[in-house]
């Protein structure tokens, strides 16, 4: 069953997250079993809201390849950003105060406005293979981060679970690999390091404000930042097909909107290491697209592939259970 990790929060995150309850509660000695089991049953609800974020991320691939203009980059992050941020923000009815105006543009740079324009970049330059492989080091570059900002030190099973995940991504995408742009693998990989860092952010800040606010908040500064850069270098968007408006539609509704609130909501609740993990779910989602829309087929290499990334997430959602220490 999993269990949710017993470390300390960084420094600015509010009150105490779900680990330091639950490391409250095992550190008193008398929590009883079923209050261990509402525990677990909570980190697990945390870990399948969380997941729905890396699932939809996969679907951007396949819509950004067949649905979206090519060479307009940073006319698509806005296009995806902005509108999901209004779209938050009109249910929120809440704006920043104080510190959260500059907070919600470093995020709004990080997560959405440099992000987007470079992952549309990448999903351009690189055969998805490469991309996937490369967004799969996005576990241990969180964990990495989050060691140094939240004193969250990785423990050995979330490791394990980062490097069975790229392994399987490996096994799943080394078959299709092509051609290699240096320009695309630099916009991978600068994407990846910056959202981690982002996300690790947004989880030190995470005590303050809830998941659907901040969203809103670093959706719309990062929209807003990237409206002026792509009317001035790219111009103004020519009329578009109907697939286009509707891949827009989709992509800034669910693997924007919804999956910033499922990411940002898990990180309040589960450690960086946990919630990173979840990503590697992606490339999985990404392939198995192309399975069922597509009509790929996979071999057994890559079905084995998936089979180790899944077991991978697994592994890093658990912890070793201690065993209790009678009082008195």
């Amino acid at each position: 069953m999993v269990s949710v990790e017993t470390t300390a929060s960084g420094p600015g995150t509010g009150t105490g997250t779900a680990p330091e309850r639950a490391g409250s509660t095992a550190q008193a000695g008398a929590g009883s079993s079923a209050t261990a089991a509402r525990i677990d049953r909570m980190a697990l609800r945390w870990i399948l809201l969380g997941a729905i974020a890396p699932i939809s991320w996969g679907s951007v691939y396949f819509v950004t390849l067949h649905w979206i203009p090519a060479g307009e980059p940073l006319t698509a992050a806005a296009l995806r950003a902005l509108p999901a941020g209004l779209l938050l923000l009109l249910l929120r009815r809440r704006l920043p105060v104080g510190a959260w105006w500059w907070r919600s543009l470093v995020l709004g740079v990080l997560n959405c406005g440099a992000f987007f324009a470079l992952v549309y970049v990448a999903a351009k330059l690189l055969p998805t293979s490469i991309a996937a492989m490369l967004m799969s080091l996005s576990p241990v570059a969180m964990m990495l981060i989050a060691w140094g900002v939240l004193a969250e030190r990785p423990t050995a099973r979330r490791l394990l679970g980062a490097a069975m995940g790229l392994v399987g991504v490996v096994l799943l995408m080394a078959a299709s690999v092509g051609a290699i742009d240096g320009w695309g693998v630099a916009a991978s990989v600068t994407a990846m390091a910056m959202y981690a860092l982002g996300s690790v952010l947004g989880k030190r800040w995470s005590g303050e404000v809830d998941s659907v606010a901040s969203s809103a908040w670093q959706l719309t500064a990062g929209g807003l930042l990237l409206v002026p850069l792509a009317l001035a270098l790219e111009g103004v968007p020519a009329a578009m097909p109907s697939t286009a408006v509707l891949g827009y539609a989709y992509i800034a509704v669910i693997p924007t909107a919804l999956a910033f609130v499922c990411w940002f909501g898990a990180l309040r609740h589960l450690t960086a290491g946990q919630v990173g993990l979840l990503g590697l779910l992606n490339p999985v989602t990404g392939v198995l697209l192309g399975v069922l829309l597509g009509g790929e087929l996979l071999s057994a290499w890559q079905w084995l592939g998936i089979a180790v990334v899944l077991a991978g997430v697994a592994v890093g959602q658990t912890v070793a259970r201690r065993r209790a220490v009678p009082v008195g």
